[in-house]
């Protein structure tokens, strides 16, 4: 909710065009790609994490946080 949908959108499509990210045998185009990573961000499936260590986001499924650092996020 702190960031604003353009900067949202390209730290979306950030995410899915990283090196060595796989989708299987199946394509999928941009907007599909990012429509499903935001759909998994609505539901609290992935998460927006702020490193200020390398001033970069990332964005990572909820079962590979810590407990303790779950617990923090809204």
């Amino acid at each position: 909710n702190a960031l604003s949908a353009v900067t949202l959108q390209n730290l979306l499509e950030e995410f899915v065009t990283r090196e060595g990210t796989d989708y299987g045998d199946r394509h999928y185009s941009l907007a599909d790609k990012v429509s499903h990573v935001r759909t998994q961000l609505e539901k609290g499936l992935v998460y927006i994490v702020y490193d200020p260590h390398s001033s970069s986001c990332h964005i990572v499924s909820k079962d590979s946080l810590p407990p303790e650092s779950a617990s923090h996020i809204k």
